[in-house]
């Protein structure tokens, strides 16, 4: 991947330079050159680790419901944001996500990490990162079929709805269209 970057003096002398880089950075998420979102995740990773230990630090002067709220405000959000570019990333970078939803809810249930996860992510009504990246297509999808999507959007998705709905039905490994009306 290759960056044009300048300055006026280098403008003026020799035009601009270019300068390849591994990985460049757009609306707070990462692209890698290979297209894997490796950067991406290990920089939201990294982020939401040192949120938790900040957390973690003053979790005691805080109520449930508080520290539940800080959770959600500094750590759920940064593993949400954007999480539809996600879609079809290894199952590597899935669990490094996955792994930081899994310590916020011990940290909110002050569980042991030798405890089962599954029912503390059920209680708080948190799905997996996984089944966030497909919920976050199908909501894209569903804007886009209802004309409540950005026109940007929409129009670039216009001819080939049915198929990326489909593609998303796939992703919910169930028949989702047999639910939906036939004029869809």
């Amino acid at each position: 991947m290759l960056i044009i970057t300048s300055t006026t003096s280098d403008r003026i002398r020799s035009g601009p330079h270019w300068h390849p880089v591994c990985s460049i950075r757009d609306f707070r998420v990462y692209i890698d050159a290979d297209m894997t979102m490796r950067t991406h995740i290990t920089a939201v990773v990294r982020a939401c680790f040192i949120a938790l230990r900040q957390i973690r630090s003053v979790q005691r002067s805080l109520s449930r419901h508080a520290l539940l709220t800080l959770v959600r405000a500094l750590v759920v959000t940064k593993v949400d944001y954007c999480n539809s570019v996600l879609a079809g990333i290894s199952g590597m970078l899935q669990d490094q996500l996955q792994s930081v939803l899994n310590a916020a809810a011990r940290l909110v249930f002050s569980a042991r990490r030798s405890e089962c996860i599954t029912p503390l992510l059920r209680e708080l009504h948190w799905l997996r990162v996984s089944e966030r990246v497909t919920l976050r297509l199908c909501v894209l999808a569903y804007h886009c079929l209802h004309g409540t999507a950005p026109t940007y959007l929409a129009g670039a998705f216009s001819g080939h709805l049915m198929s990326i709905l489909d593609a998303v039905c796939v992703l919910l490994t169930q028949p989702c269209w047999s639910y939906c009306p036939p004029d869809v």
